[in-house]
């Protein structure tokens, strides 16, 4: 499992301050995310509507609710589903590593809404950058550039390996 960052940690925490524009409490950065509480909050900026219902009372199956409400609205928003942490990631403190980068995806792909107009986390995503060849372009090149295919072939190769799925006996 990846270490923790501290510094990505007080990265995101300060971040999510910024768009919530509320001082988060002095405690570990687990806790402060564990009730989800907060990260209801943070979608609902980002995303006006996104949570309809945040639960602040309750028992532990309670503030999960309030992280599942949570993923349900990143994957609204955008977010691929495999940059998603587990509720169990958070909750049970199994992977915080993944919430952070949940959390770093959730930031850049803010950069991709031009509603939002918040503060920004992690790099500035990279811009389109689209090339326009002619057809004269495009045919002089193929005729000038030697094709990886008509490459070389004096190294390693896979004879006597002896098909698919079985190993190289020496």
């Amino acid at each position: 499992m990846p270490r923790r960052d501290p510094a990505q940690e007080k990265e995101v925490l300060e971040w999510i301050e910024a768009v919530v524009a509320e001082k988060l409490p002095n405690q570990p950065y687990e806790e402060v995310l564990r009730d989800g509480q907060i990260l209801c909050k943070l979608i609902n900026k980002i995303a006006p509507g996104s949570v309809k219902k945040i639960t602040s009372k309750g028992g532990q199956f309670q503030m999960m609710e309030n992280v599942q409400r949570f993923q349900e609205a990143l994957k609204k928003y955008g977010v691929p589903e495999e940059e998603i942490f587990q509720t169990v990631d958070l909750t049970e403190k199994r992977n915080v590593v993944q919430v952070t980068l949940c959390l770093y995806a959730l930031g850049r792909l803010t950069q991709k809404h031009p509603e939002y107009t918040g503060p920004r986390l992690g790099p500035k995503m990279a811009d389109e950058n689209v090339r326009n060849f002619s057809e004269e372009d495009v045919k002089r090149l193929r005729e000038t550039q030697v094709g990886l295919q008509a490459g070389f072939n004096k190294g390693a190769t896979q004879s006597g390996h002896g098909g698919f799925g079985n190993t190289r006996h020496m």
